[in-house]
C-alpha cells in the first residue's frame, strides 16, 4: 500500500466525511419550542385567572362560564346580544354581592341550614321543625366585613371577566394599544389587592357556593 492511500485512510478515520454529518443531521432535526416569554405569559394569565375564580362562589363562576360564550356569540356580539350580556354582568355581580351575606349551619343532626345575614340576625331560608336546634342566630347578623367582602367579590368579578376574551371582544372588540394594556394590567392588580385584604380581613362565614365548616 502506498503512503498516499495510507494517509487517507487516517483522515477518513479521524475525520467523518461531510455526507455523513449532513445524513446524520437530517435524521434528527432540530426542535423548535415556543418562545419562553410567550409561555410564561401564558401561564400568568391562567394562574391569575384560577386565583381569581376560587375567591367567587361556585354557582356564580359556574353559571359565567356556561353563559357567557352563548349570551356573547363567542365574542360576536350585536347590540342585542350586548345588552344581554350587561344584564347577565349585573346579575351575576349581583349575585356575587348577595353571597357574602348568605352563612350556613350544621345542626346537631349533621343537616346544614342556610340564611341569609340581617341587621337583626341570621333569617334562616327553609328552618327546621324544631326551632330548639338552631343556636342563638343574633351572633349571625350583618357585619361591616361582609359589606367589605361583597364589595371586594364584585371587583374580582370583574377582574375575571375581564379576562375572558368573549367579554372583551363583545365590548371592545378592537381596543388600542393603551386601552389592551389596561386590560392586561388591571385584572392582575385587582387580584393582588383583593386577595392581600381577603387574607387581612377574613370572614367566618360560609354561605351559598362556599365550602360548609363542620361544626358551624
Amino acid at each position: 500500500m502506498s503512503i498516499r492511500s495510507k494517509k487517507s485512510q487516517i483522515s477518513r478515520e479521524k475525520f467523518p466525511s461531510e455526507e455523513s454529518q449532513i445524513l446524520t443531521d437530517d435524521k434528527n432535526p432540530p426542535s423548535y419550542s415556543p418562545s419562553p416569554r410567550s409561555t410564561t405569559a401564558l401561564s400568568q394569565t391562567l394562574a391569575i385567572t384560577a386565583n381569581l375564580a376560587n375567591l367567587l362562589p361556585t354557582g356564580t363562576l359556574l353559571a359565567f362560564q356556561l353563559l357567557v360564550p352563548s349570551f356573547t356569540n363567542y365574542g360576536s356580539c350585536d347590540s342585542a346580544t350586548r345588552l344581554m350580556t350587561l344584564v347577565l354582568l349585573v346579575l351575576l355581580g349581583s349575585s356575587a354581592f348577595l353571597a357574602c351575606f348568605t352563612d350556613s349551619l350544621q345542626l346537631s343532626d349533621e343537616r346544614v341550614v342556610y340564611g341569609l345575614a340581617t341587621p337583626g340576625g341570621m333569617w334562616i331560608f327553609d328552618p327546621p321543625p324544631d326551632l330548639t336546634a338552631l343556636p342563638d342566630l343574633s351572633k349571625y347578623k350583618v357585619r361591616i366585613i361582609d359589606c367589605l367582602h361583597g364589595v371586594l367579590s364584585i371587583l374580582v368579578f370583574v377582574a375575571v371577566a375581564l379576562r375572558d376574551k368573549n367579554v372583551v371582544q363583545c365590548f371592545c372588540p378592537s381596543p388600542e394599544t393603551k386601552t389592551k394594556e389596561v386590560l392586561d394590567i388591571l385584572p392582575l392588580g385587582i387580584g393582588v389587592i383583593c386577595s392581600m385584604l381577603f387574607v387581612v380581613f377574613p370572614t367566618t362565614r360560609h354561605g351559598i357556593g362556599y365550602p360548609v365548616s363542620k361544626g358551624r
